[in-house]
């Protein structure tokens, strides 16, 4: 059984028994045994630990590539702190700034973010050469009772 926060556990028991979710699965697995594969396995589902189903308010679906050891940690777009912000994030709090008028961290970790609702997903794992792409469902199942925000109102300090 895959390890994951309890509510999407619940939410994706499902899913994860499909030959389709075992298929993705075997494929990681055996790509892990050849390749680095970016983010280490614990930190694979980070993104919805840090954020269980019921505090979901915007899904943000990331493709950005990570390129060395140590800035995956299971957020598209974030790094640990103490590694330089990548280019893309860079962007994103340029936009913040400029739309709602909230100076970028120093930093670029989105945890924070997480944990206020955003759910920060990565859809491409890469090492070094390799690209796996993990393909979602067409009909991801977020709960219905998650409605779009169009703005989500971040606290000052992101």
């Amino acid at each position: 059984m895959v390890k994951l926060e309890e509510s999407w556990l619940a939410l994706l028991a499902d899913l994860f028994e499909t030959d389709c979710f075992l298929d993705i699965k075997n494929k990681v697995l055996a790509e892990r045994e050849k390749f680095t594969v970016y983010p280490p396995a614990k930190l694979f589902f980070n993104a919805m630990d840090l954020c269980p189903v019921q505090i979901v308010k915007v899904v943000i679906l990331g493709q950005d590539p990570y390129h060395g050891t140590g800035q995956a940690h299971g957020l598209s777009f974030s790094v640990p702190a103490g590694i330089e912000i990548p280019p893309s994030l860079q962007n994103i709090y340029k936009e913040i700034e400029q739309d709602l008028g909230i100076a970028p961290p120093n930093h670029g970790n989105l945890e924070s973010w997480a944990r206020q609702g955003v759910e920060v997903v990565i859809l491409h794992a890469y090492a070094n050469r390799y690209t796996a792409f993990l393909q979602l469902p067409s009909a991801c199942p977020y709960s219905p009772s998650v409605k779009t925000e169009y703005r989500l109102p971040l606290r000052s300090s992101i």
